[in-house]
């Protein structure tokens, strides 16, 4: 059922931002050696970013609380509206391989993976300009990441890189 309406909510976002002039991303792109973030249309690069991972970047996220930032396919699923940061991107780790391999090693994978803002109430961002800082999401500045909800829509895949 959960996936019945992201579908749905995706079609309907999608018909709706059709009207406006800046094209929709079909992929977001990101490569965490480079600690870039990418907006993909029909193969070409639409918008490019610099980014923040978790305090441990490298290797692909095991268990919660490793702050590692996951590795591989998944979806911007919502956008959440309660957020502690500003505007923040749901993406929808972990995925069946995740909560498979968390099953086998007899950890929980965690969760509550996000692209998103600096923290509610602190917009300082050469604070954390070139600073892994956060427990596993990606992060950009509140500008970049205002910019970043307008071409993408829920639904729409994420790849992560190592």
């Amino acid at each position: 059922m959960k996936t019945l309406l992201v579908i749905l909510f995706a079609l309907f976002s999608n018909s709706v931002l059709a009207f406006s002039a800046l094209p929709i991303a079909d992929l977001v792109l990101v490569k965490k050696a480079e600690r870039k973030l990418f907006l993909i249309k029909d193969n070409q690069v639409l918008k490019e970013y610099p980014i923040s991972l978790g305090k441990r970047p490298v290797g692909h996220k095991q268990y919660q609380g490793d702050y590692r930032t996951p590795e591989g396919l998944y979806t911007i699923d919502f956008r959440n509206r309660n957020s502690k940061f500003h505007l923040s991107l749901h993406i929808d780790y972990p995925n069946e391989q995740d909560r498979d391999r968390a099953r086998q090693q007899g950890v929980n994978p965690g969760g509550d993976i996000f692209i998103h803002g600096l923290p509610n109430g602190k917009n300082m961002p050469l604070v954390y300009q070139g600073v892994d800082w956060t427990r596993g999401c990606i992060a950009v500045n509140n500008k970049q990441i205002r910019e970043i909800a307008s071409y993408v829509v829920d639904g729409t895949p994420i790849r992560i890189h190592p």
